[in-house]
C-alpha cells in the first residue's frame, strides 16, 4: 500500500515530519516498508538552450550550451552533447548535471566525450525521468519555468511515498483516510472527517438490475450522462504516478484514486456499450471474457460475473471487461458500486490468477456501509471533472450491515498485555478509532465500526488499546513458575522427545528439520497419500502432500547432501507424522536415517579397510536407544522379523511391547521405493512412536529398593538348539530367560548354523547362559534342575530340542 505525504494530509492535519509519521506507523502496526523522501529527484535542474548547433562527427547529434542557473558552473554556460530531435535554442527542459543517477537508464552520469566532443550532462526526456513511456524527445518546458531551480520543486514530484506492509486482518487501512484515522487516534494529528453528502440525481437509472448470484452482498448503479471524458487533471494524475499507476482517462482515473484515497473499488461502464440490463449471476459452461489487462479468460462454472445481453461485461469484484471499457468516445457512463463475499473474491481471482487492487480490498473486507457514500463521492468527483447529469442510484440486494457487540472488561487489558490503562484512556482510544461503547462501571459493551471487520472479541479490543499505546511500553517480565524445576512444565511426550533429541545426537547424527509436506509420489511410496492430506494450495508440485513418515524428507536430505560430496550422512528428526485429518490421525515421532558408512563408529576410509555399509543393526540400535532414552521399557520388549512395505522385507523389523503395542520400525529401505525417491547408496533408518510407550506405573513410594549384589562366582553354560528355520532367535532368548528370572542374568546367542546334519528348513542356534547363584554356590545338581529348566522352556515356546 503506497501513498505520497500530501495525499494523507488531505485527511490528517498534522506538523509531524516525514520521520515521526514512518515511525508511528510501524509502532501502532501499520509497518513501513519504504520511505521514498524524493532526494533521487533533487539532482535534476531546470535549464535553458541558449544555443544548438550540428554536432561536428554526427548528423543526428548537436551540441547545446545550456544555462544551468548562477550555482552551476559559477553562472557559466554548460557544453552538453544531445541526440534529441526537438532539441533547440530557446528551449527550457531538465538537466542532469555529472555524477547524477538517472533511473531511466539506471545509470550515473560523468564528464565524458562523444564523438569527440566534451558533455557535462545530459538533458533528459520523461522516460528517463520515469515520469512516462515518453521518450522522442527532451522534457519542453514553458518558456518562463525558473532557470535553476529543482525540477522536482517545479513539477510537484518531490512528494515524499510511504509504503507500508498490511496484515490481511486490516481492510480499514486499504484506503488512505483508515490510515490517517489510525494516525490520528495515536494523537498524530486530527482527522479531517468530512462527510459525504448523498447525491439526489435526476431521473431513475434507466439500465435494468438484477442480481442473482449470493455472492453479491450489495450493488449500486447511476448512470452520468454527457460526460467529456479525457485525460485527467495533472494533480491527479501525479498522485496516480506517485504510487506507480499509470494514468489512462479521467474516468478511470477517478476509480482508480477513490481505490487508494477511501480503499473503496468502483468501476465504470461505457453505457453505450451495454446491451439491455446488468445481471450479477454465476458464469455458465464456456463462457469467457477479454479482460481490460488484454488477456481472455476461461471462466469457470458459477464465477461470479456481471453481464449484459450479449455475455459477460465484468468479473464481480476483480476486473472489468474490455468490451464496455470506457475511452475518449464515451459520453454515457454507468458507475457501480457493489460489494462481494471476500472467500469468494480469493477464490476467483486465486482461480484465473488474476491479482488487482480491487481484489486486494475485497477479498479483505470493504466497508459496506461506505457502498452508496462511495458511488456518491465517485459521482461528484466525474461530474466535477468531466460534466454531465447523474440519474438518481439504483440498489440492488442490499443487505443491512451485521453488528458485533462485545463485552468488554476493562481490566482485560491489563491482564493480557500487562499494562496498566485507565479505563478513561480504553475508551478514548477506541473511540477515536470508530468504535461505539456503552459504558459500565468496570467494563463497556462495544460495537465495532463497519470497516473493522476483523474486530472480533476481547482480544482484539485489548490489541487495538495496546497498539495505541505502544507495544515498547510492555515491560518484559518473566514467566511465572508452576511448582517445576526452573519455573518451567513439560509434558510427558516433551520430556520424551528432548530425551529422544539428546540420545540420537549423542550417537553421532545430526538433527534435521524437513518439511511437513511431501511430493504426491513420496506419500503414497510410505503410506499416505489420501485426498484430505492433499494441500489445497501447495507452495510447490513436489511439496502437494502432509508427510505420513520422516523418513523420505530425511532420505531426500540425505540425497541431496550426497550430490554435494557428504555422502556419508547421519540425520535424525522429532516431529510430527499425519495420518489422517483428524486430531487423532498427527503421530509424534523420532525418525532417523544413516548413509554411506556412517555408522556409529564412524565413517569413511581406515588404515585396515573401509568402514562397512550401514544395515539393519544400525537402524535397531538407533531405535533402542531412543526408545531407552525416552523411558520404553527396552528389557521387555519384543524384537520381530518385518515391517511396513517400505523397509526391506528380509532386513527389516518391528519392537513391540507385547503383541499388540508397536513401538518402533528400523530396516534397510526396500529398493523400489528409494528407485522411486530417486535417490542410490545404502540406506537404512528408524521411526520410534514416542506416544505408543506406556507411561511408567507410579509406585506407593519413592524408596528405590536395596541394591543386592551377589558375592558368589557366577556360572556360564552353552546351549545349542535345534529349531525350525522361521522361529525367530529371540523367541529362543526369551524362553532361556523366563526360566528361571532369579538366576539366569544374561542370554546372548553366539553362534547359528545349517546344514545337512541338521536337515532341511531346521537350524542350530546356540546361546551362551550366565547362571548368578544368589544364596551359595551352585551344586551340580542345582546346576542341572536350572539346565531342565532352560530345555523344557524353550521346547515349550519353539518346539526346538537339544542338540547333541
Amino acid at each position: 500500500m503506497k501513498f505520497t505525504l500530501s495525499w494523507l494530509k488531505d485527511h490528517l492535519d498534522t506538523d509531524a515530519t516525514l520521520a515521526e509519521i514512518a515511525e508511528r506507523l510501524t509502532a501502532i502496526g501499520l509497518e513501513v516498508e519504504h520511505v521514498d523522501d524524493g532526494a533521487a529527484m533533487r539532482p535534476f535542474r531546470i535549464a535553458r538552450v541558449l544555443t544548438a548547433e550540428r554536432h561536428p562527427d554526427a548528423d543526428k547529434l548537436q551540441v547545446l550550451t545550456v544555462d544551468a542557473g548562477p550555482e552551476v558552473n559559477g553562472g557559466r554556460p554548460l557544453q552538453v552533447v544531445c541526440g534529441a530531435p526537438n532539441a533547440r535554442a530557446g528551449l527550457v527542459g531538465v538537466l542532469a548535471l555529472p555524477g547524477t543517477y538517472v533511473p531511466g537508464i539506471d545509470t550515473t552520469l560523468g564528464v565524458g566525450k562523444i564523438r569527440g566532443v566534451d558533455s557535462n550532462g545530459m538533458m533528459c526526456s520523461e522516460r528517463e525521468l520515469e515520469l512516462s513511456d515518453a521518450h522522442t524527445g527532451i522534457i519542453d518546458l514553458p518558456a518562463d519555468a525558473p532557470v535553476g531551480t529543482p525540477f522536482a520543486d517545479y513539477a510537484g514530484i518531490g512528494d515524499p511515498v510511504i509504503e507500508i506492509n498490511l496484515t490481511p486482518n486490516r481492510p480499514d487501512a486499504t484506503g488512505i483516510h483508515g490510515i490517517a484515522r489510525d494516525l490520528a487516534a495515536s494523537g498524530l494529528g486530527t482527522l479531517k472527517e468530512v462527510p459525504v453528502a448523498p447525491l439526489e440525481g435526476a431521473g431513475d437509472c434507466p439500465v435494468d438490475l438484477r442480481v442473482e448470484s449470493p455472492t453479491c452482498l450489495g450493488f449500486a448503479l447511476r448512470l452520468v450522462r454527457g460526460v467529456k471524458n479525457g485525460p485527467s487533471p495533472e494533480w491527479l494524475q501525479k498522485r496516480l504516478k506517485a504510487i506507480g499507476l499509470r494514468p489512462i482517462n479521467a474516468l478511470v482515473d477517478v476509480t482508480n484514486y477513490l481505490t487508494f484515497d477511501r480503499g473503496r473499488p468502483l468501476h465504470v461502464f461505457d453505457a453505450a456499450k451495454v446491451a439491455g440490463g446488468l445481471v450479477v449471476r454465476g458464469a455458465k459452461d464456456g463462457e469467457e471474457i477479454l479482460a481490460l489487462d488484454g488477456r481472455t479468460y476461461a471462466l469457470p462454472a458459477g464465477t461470479c460475473i456481471i453481464a449484459d445481453d450479449k455475455g459477460p461485461e465484468s468479473i464481480g469484484g476483480i476486473m472489468g471487461g474490455e468490451h464496455s471499457g470506457c475511452d475518449e468516445a464515451t459520453t454515457d457512463v454507468l458507475v457501480e458500486s457493489a460489494l462481494w463475499e471476500p472467500l469468494d473474491i480469493a477464490r476467483t481471482g486465486r482461480t484465473l490468477g488474476i491479482n488487482t487492487d480491487a481484489r486486494y480490498r475485497f477479498e479483505r473486507g470493504v466497508d459496506p456501509a461506505f457502498m452508496r457514500p462511495g458511488l456518491d463521492l465517485a459521482t461528484r468527483m466525474i461530474v466535477d471533472l468531466c460534466g454531465g447529469e447523474p440519474s438518481r442510484a439504483a440498489v440492488a440486494a442490499e443487505r443491512p450491515a451485521e453488528r458485533k457487540r462485545i463485552e468488554f472488561p476493562f481490566t482485560e487489558v491489563e491482564r493480557l498485555t500487562g499494562l496498566a490503562v485507565d479505563a478513561s484512556d480504553q475508551i478514548d482510544k477506541l473511540e477515536r478509532l470508530g468504535f461505539t461503547l456503552a459504558i459500565d462501571e468496570y467494563a463497556a459493551t462495544v460495537v465495532p465500526p463497519s470497516w473493522r471487520p476483523d474486530v472480533e472479541g476481547k482480544a482484539d479490543l485489548v490489541e487495538e488499546v495496546m497498539r495505541l499505546v505502544g507495544v515498547d511500553a510492555i515491560e518484559p517480565q518473566p514467566l511465572a513458575g508452576k511448582g517445576a524445576v526452573g519455573g518451567r512444565i513439560l509434558t510427558v511426550l516433551q520430556i520424551r522427545e528432548r530425551a529422544a533429541r539428546r540420545a540420537l545426537a549423542s550417537r553421532g547424527m545430526l538433527e534435521a528439520v524437513s518439511y511437513s509436506f511431501v511430493s504426491a509420489k513420496a506419500a503414497e511410496a510410505f503410506g499416505g497419500g489420501a485426498a484430505a492430506l492433499k494441500l489445497v494450495n501447495p507452495i510447490s508440485a513436489d511439496l502437494s502432500d502432509m508427510r505420513p513418515s520422516l523418513l523420505p524428507g530425511l532420505i531426500e536430505a540425505a540425497a541431496r547432501n550426497a550430490a554435494r560430496g557428504a555422502g556419508d550422512a547421519a540425520l535424525f528428526e522429532v516431529s510430527s507424522v499425519y495420518h489422517s485429518d483428524e486430531p487423532h490421525g498427527q503421530r509424534r515421532v523420532a525418525g532417523g536415517v544413516r548413509r554411506g558408512t556412517a555408522g556409529l563408529g564412524g565413517s569413511g576410509r581406515d588404515w585396515a579397510g573401509n568402514a562397512p555399509a550401514v544395515s539393519v543393526f544400525d537402524a535397531k540400535a538407533d531405535a533402542l536407544a531412543a526408545l531407552e532414552a525416552a523411558g520404553a521399557p527396552v528389557a521387555n520388549v519384543i524384537v520381530e522379523a518385518g515391517a511396513s512395505p517400505w523397509y526391506h522385507p528380509g532386513r527389516s523389523g518391528r519392537i513391540k511391547l507385547g503383541p499388540k503395542v508397536v513401538l518402533a520400525e528400523f530396516g534397510e529401505f526396500h529398493p523400489k521405493v528409494l528407485k522411486q525417491l530417486d535417490v542410490s547408496g545404502a540406506f537404512c533408518g528408524f521411526e520410534a512412536f514416542l506416544a505408543e510407550i506406556p507411561e511408567p506405573k507410579r509406585k506407593a513410594t519413592r524408596t528405590k529398593p536395596i541394591l543386592t549384589l551377589s558375592p558368589f562366582q557366577p556360572v556360564k553354560r552353552d546351549f545349542a538348539f535345534v529349531v525350525d528355520e522361521a522361529v525367530e532367535t529371540q523367541k529362543i532368548v526369551r524362553a532361556v530367560e523366563g526360566a528361571d528370572r532369579k538366576v539366569v542374568s544374561d542370554v546372548r546367542i553366539f553362534d547359528v548354523f545349517r546344514g545337512e546334519a541338521i536337515g532341511a528348513g531346521r537350524k542350530s542356534v546356540a546361546v551362551e547362559t550366565t547362571l548368578r547363584p544368589s544364596d551359595a554356590t551352585f551344586s551340580e545338581a542345582e546346576l542341572e534342575t536350572v539346565s531342565g529348566r532352560i530345555v523344557a522352556a524353550v521346547a515349550k515356546a519353539t518346539g526346538g530340542t537339544l542338540r547333541t
